[in-house]
């Protein structure tokens, strides 16, 4: 039956070890699989369909709907999130392949109703506007000063070449990123 498929169906006609059958257009599996994982500190577990990505388990399952999708294509990281502390594309992740691992969405940044530090300087410094592009850069950016705590304005638009904003022109998106660097308090709301 594999040799039917083409390469793209092949790789998903077996998951973990179970066989399942190639499913035609909108047509669920007949195996759920089981993942385990932990999202915003939280264990969850749940069978998923071994065709679930990242991004619809977070959405669909979770309702987690901080997490955009944009492009379904991984080139716009509207959909960034942090596994295991490193910024990664929801959109091009199966669930299953993030099996036992740490998840935080844009929704677990915020501690006790407190904004993250970069969450509260994108509002300060109005670095969105739609805010469609705005969970992605506030994950990537948490990941950029995380690897690189002194990155100049190059650095920080250059590791924010993943991300694609259509509205700001990311001056005030790079502005954001310089005040939590600095360490500045943003004003009261």
């Amino acid at each position: 039956m594999l040799a039917a498929l083409g390469p793209l169906e092949q790789s998903f006609a077996t998951v973990r070890g179970h066989s399942i059958a190639a499913p035609t257009s909108h047509q669920e599996t007949d195996v759920d699989l089981p993942l385990s994982l932990t999202v915003n500190g939280k264990t969850v577990s749940a069978n998923v369909d071994p065709r679930t990505l990242l991004v619809q388990f977070l959405r669909e399952n979770l309702h987690l709907t901080g997490t955009h999708v944009g492009c379904d294509t991984a080139q716009c990281g509207a959909c960034t999130v942090h596994m295991n502390g490193r910024a990664i594309k929801s959109c091009s992740m199966l669930a299953l392949q993030v099996q036992g691992s740490e998840i935080t969405t844009i929704e677990g940044l915020s501690k006790n109703g407190e904004l993250h530090p970069m969450q509260a300087a994108f509002r300060e410094c109005h670095g969105l506007q739609c805010g469609f592009c705005t969970p992605g850069m506030v994950m990537s950016s948490v990941q950029l000063l995380a690897d690189n705590p002194n990155a100049d304005e190059a650095a920080i638009r250059e590791a924010l070449d993943g991300n694609i904003c259509r509205c700001t022109g990311y001056q005030n998106i790079v502005k954001s990123i310089q005040f939590c660097q600095s360490g500045k308090t943003p004003t009261a709301v």
